[in-house]
């Protein structure tokens, strides 16, 4: 069973990174903002991938569309990672957001604001 967890972990991390370098070198499409992967989970069977994303300096609907846009391009980068990542499937890709950032960004902004309320 450790086995198996060693792979998955391993083949997580290494899809984040190519991905990352996919993302950043060659896909060139005008509708995606600074995407960055935060994280990889792959299913046990390796047959699906989550990919969680930020993007920044874009609103709400922004980061919609951008996600929108990872999963229409999905086969395409799917393809990429395949010439890349050294396995006989390549996991089917799904795009989500995370949100995580944006909730620690609120939960900083809240804190500042005790602090400045309690100096007052």
């Amino acid at each position: 069973m450790a086995k198996e967890f060693g792979r998955n972990a391993r083949v997580s991390s290494q899809m984040q990174k190519e991905l990352s370098l996919i993302l950043q070198r060659d896909i060139d499409d005008s509708r995606l903002g600074f995407v960055t992967i935060n994280e990889v989970e792959v299913s046990k069977d390796l047959a699906v991938a989550k990919v969680y994303v930020t993007v920044l300096n874009v609103g709400e609907e922004g980061k919609r569309a951008n996600v929108k846009v990872l999963n229409e391009l999905s086969p395409v980068i799917r393809h990429e990672l395949a010439k890349r990542m050294r396995m006989r499937h390549i996991s089917e890709l799904r795009f989500y957001y995370d949100d995580s950032f944006d909730k620690g960004m609120r939960v900083a902004e809240l804190l500042s604001g005790l602090d400045k309320h309690s100096e007052g």
